[in-house]
């Protein structure tokens, strides 16, 4: 859905929703997205796509050594969880009560907030 005035893309994943990944190596485990990059449409969901970065030496790392942290998943990859009903659901936009748009379940109906 390309947008004409702010070219910053909609996407239906936000920080802090809990998603449940449908494809790749991390198929069917879910987490909490810790951030979004909307333009390369990637997303750093907690605990998931782990890899390994091995760290130089600094001053605030005198050892240096190996990391575990997030890698990110594309978007595309990931399906919100319903909060009410605890499964993965498609999402959807519509008009609210105060006139802005807001993200909806397609199974249950149920408006999603965040």
């Amino acid at each position: 859905m390309e947008r004409k005035f702010n070219k910053q893309p909609k996407l239906h994943i936000k920080t802090g929703d809990t998603v449940k990944v449908i494809s790749g190596d991390e198929k069917g485990k879910t987490g909490k997205v810790v951030s979004v990059d909307t333009e390369n449409r990637k997303a750093i969901v907690e605990g998931l796509n782990m890899i390994t970065k091995h760290v130089k030496p600094t001053a605030a790392k005198p050892q240096g050594g190996i990391e575990k942290k997030e890698a990110s998943l594309h978007i595309s990859n990931l399906m919100l969880v319903d909060p009410k009903t605890g499964e993965a659901t498609r999402t959807g936009r519509k008009v609210g009560e105060n006139g802005k748009l807001v993200r909806f379940s397609k199974k249950t109906g149920e408006v999603i907030n965040g």
